[in-house]
């Protein structure tokens, strides 16, 4: 395990390194190639003071408004069996309809059983990750229908680069966990797909994983490839969660069949159940950003109390994702201001409640520019003063979500870098404070000699994966390279030293015989 974190630590502490650029010569700075810190980012905690854009009476508007919303007008449950739950637990279902009403007092009582903190179990134990309190975990994005880099172009997703982008994934370990299939592999029948995809997770990464809520028998299959892959029996899986799921409610107020049969899936067997309304203010919800507040809580509530209803104290976390959209042509917008605002005052709502916080690092950019940056940086901004503790399309995204780019990975995993090295607390130890240097150097000297600094110099400051620091008569001799230019070098790199991470010859083999089989028997019924 010792090799594992060695190896993952290197590959990403030392990726600067490998483009071979410069910095600025003379007392601008070291070496461009000097090791970076060996610390790694395996386990990030956020101790700021929580950014609080709703007053405790605001906050209390919109939790009164949600449950209204859940008494007076309800929710469509379209399964038959989520409405028996429901109706047993005391809801209020009406007859011949799939309408479905709660008491607020219902909600908040099965509300008040979902745990704050828990654990997501991965193969390798290294993985693992703590959900919820003053966790942060970052997830590669999820579910892009097209992959880009700047050679290839923008295409339809395929299997080689659904594995180019689970090495990448792994390489870093800022990167916690796999949140999906960072691009839909359409060159796998759906039949098949999400046993070949699995597959590929469980072998090409030893992170924890997702599974897509799509029908009973997927869930089914993911849940014996999680247990196959930790190497544990179904008992011990029921008592440590290994997996989770995205469960999107159909905005506004429906929840459909397949995402009702992974909650009870999912939440029966004690694994992850992330509830994520898909709130648009002036699309799928009211315009303005309270409005769809309102509605995303309602949602919110309606999916954890059933995960809830169907097994007490199952995991779960509060997933946020609201946003809006251009009112000129109706396309999402994200990394806004009015996302920000939604994103800080989801945390409230989360905390309120007592559970994880689940929101996303998202941008509307269509390439790797200035609005790709900006608006990423706004949304991890939001994202760290907000209290977010599971952060999903944290490295990837573009194009609102349509496009997986290898670039863009590549920038974001140096922003996910920055953030964790912000959050981590200033050493203001007596060594730290530097007297001893500064009664040395004294008025009009300099540091770049003295003890202090020689003891210190390789791992003083964060070196960052695509900042160019040479001056710019040694940039332009160079070519003039871009942003870009480095990031498109530097996944390349990272995927020539990608190695596999270790895993049980005995598992590998069980896993291989468990996929042939479902294979062979057809996998899951589709439409084609």
């Amino acid at each position: 395990m010792s090799d594992i974190l060695a190896t993952v630590s290197t590959t990403a502490t030392e990726a600067p390194a490998a483009s071979g650029r410069a910095r600025r010569g003379g007392g601008r700075g070291a070496d461009r190639t000097r090791k970076a810190p060996a610390a790694t980012y395996l386990n990030i905690r956020n101790t700021l003071a929580r950014t609080e854009i709703l007053t405790p009476e605001a906050l209390e508007d919109i939790h009164n408004a949600s449950l209204q919303v859940l008494e007076e007008i309800g929710v469509d449950v379209m399964l038959p069996e989520a409405r028996d739950i429901m109706k047993a637990a005391g809801a209020m279902v009406t007859p011949g309809s799939e309408r479905v009403r709660f008491d607020r007092g219902l909600i908040m009582e099965y509300m008040a059983h979902a745990p704050g903190e828990f654990t997501l179990h991965a193969r390798n134990p290294l993985r693992n990750v703590r959900m919820g309190g003053n966790n942060l975990v970052f997830a590669q994005i999820a579910s892009a229908p097209f992959v880009a880099d700047r050679e290839g172009g923008r295409r339809a997703g395929n299997q080689t680069d659904f594995r180019k982008l689970l090495k990448l994934m792994q390489s870093y370990d800022v990167v916690h966990v796999n949140g999906g299939y960072p691009v839909e592999p359409i060159d796998i029948h759906a039949s098949v797909r999400h046993l070949e995809c699995l597959s590929d997770i469980v072998t090409l990464t030893d992170k924890p994983f997702h599974a897509y809520s799509l029908g009973k028998q997927r869930n089914i299959d993911a849940l014996e490839i999680a247990r196959i892959a930790r190497g544990i029996t179904a008992e011990q899986m029921d008592s440590e969660p290994s997996l989770f799921t995205i469960i999107n409610s159909n905005s506004p107020l429906r929840l459909d069949i397949p995402m009702l049969q992974g909650i009870i899936e999912m939440a029966s067997r004690n694994q992850v159940v992330v509830l994520t309304p898909f709130t648009l203010a002036g699309a799928m919800a009211p315009v303005t950003v309270a409005g769809a507040l309102v509605q995303q809580n309602a949602e919110a509530l309606c999916g954890l109390s059933f995960a809830q209803m169907v097994r007490k104290g199952a995991p779960v976390i509060y997933g946020g994702f609201t946003s809006n959209v251009d009112m000129k042509t109706g396309a999402p917008a994200f990394g806004t201001p009015e996302y920000m605002k939604a994103v800080i005052a989801g945390g409230q709502l989360a905390r309120r409640y007592g559970v994880p916080y689940r929101t996303s690092n998202v941008n509307a950019a269509n390439t790797l520019d200035a609005q790709a940056a900006y608006e990423s940086a706004m949304s991890l901004w939001a994202v760290t003063q907000g209290g977010g503790n599971f952060v999903m399309h944290a490295a990837g995204w573009s194009e609102g979500g349509l496009t997986a780019s290898f670039e863009k990975f590549v920038l974001d995993v140096d922003l996910l870098q920055m953030v964790a090295e912000f959050l981590k607390p200033l050493d203001v130890s007596e060594a730290a404070l530097g007297l001893d240097a500064i009664r040395d150097v004294g008025p009009g000297g300099h540091y770049f000699g003295t003890p202090h600094t020689l003891e210190r110099y390789e791992t003083a400051f964060y070196s960052p994966i695509l900042s160019d620091w040479r001056n710019f008569e040694t940039w332009t001799e160079a070519g003039r390279p871009t942003t870009y230019d480095h990031a498109n070098r530097i996944f390349k790199e990272v995927l020539d030293r990608y190695e596999a991470p270790p895993i049980d010859p005995a598992v590998a083999e069980e896993l291989a015989a468990f996929v042939a089989k479902r294979k062979e028997e057809g996998g899951v019924a589709t439409d084609f």
